[in-house]
């Protein structure tokens, strides 16, 4: 399999080198590609010193932008899966193959790395939110995910192509619910994950409660409107 890991990076100058260095180490037949999502620190400027591979985009654009900037490369390129990987630190590289041999066991179009699966246990409103999304999940789609807010995700050749042809697909659990109420495949592979590297995240309480419920009536209403 041909695999490109794409690295969505906004204001990433902490963690952004090492976080190459690290997959480039553990996995040197992966292919990837960082996204510099028109970062005001010194992001860009690492990007182009260390000569990393990477897109910049002019503005920031958000996740969304960024991931189908990414998977329009996959698609041209003719990449065989896209791992979805956090500039951040967070993601251990370890994890790639291990994903890439559940989609070829399962025939999955989907791999998640799920933390539930490796014995972690999420505090606080992560925990909930995370219970109450598998749960609509499952209602919805008739599909059991135990960690449906990693952000660890590959995706087939077939997923590629959808997102790099659709303008409204997020890298997010209510993408997921809906491929899987179509009938795709989700698998999931036992993952560790870091703290944050560096940097902060833009996920504070508040907008992590407000990204939550976002989450869940945007399953519901994908499910039925789209």
């Amino acid at each position: 399999m041909r695999i490109l890991a794409i690295i969505p990076a906004y204001n990433e100058e902490d963690c952004i080198e090492q976080t190459v260095r690290s997959l480039v180490a553990a996995c040197p037949n992966i292919d990837y590609l960082v996204i510099n999502d028109g970062s005001s620190d010194n992001t860009g400027a690492i990007c182009r010193k260390k000569h990393l591979r990477h897109v910049s985009l002019p503005v920031n654009s958000g996740l969304t932008a960024a991931f189908q900037t990414g998977m329009k490369y996959a698609e041209r390129h003719g990449y065989d899966a896209a791992v979805q990987f956090d500039a951040d630190g967070q993601h251990l590289p370890e994890y790639i193959p291990a994903m890439a041999q559940k989609m070829k066991e399962d025939k999955a179009n989907i791999v998640i790395a799920s933390r539930i699966l490796a014995g972690e246990k999420l505090a606080g409103s992560r925990a909930v939110g995370s219970k109450l999304i598998a749960a609509l999940i499952r209602l919805t789609s008739r599909t059991h995910i135990s960690d449906p807010t990693s952000g660890m995700r590959m995706f087939d050749r077939k997923l590629i192509h959808r997102y790099a042809r659709s303008f409204d697909l997020a890298p997010e659990p209510d993408a997921i619910a809906l491929f899987a109420r179509e009938g795709m495949r989700v698998a999931e592979v036992p993952a560790k994950m870091l703290d944050r590297q560096g940097g902060v995240s833009y996920l504070g309480f508040t907008s992590s409660i407000r990204y939550m419920l976002r989450t869940c009536f945007s399953i519901l209403l994908f499910q039925w409107f789209r």
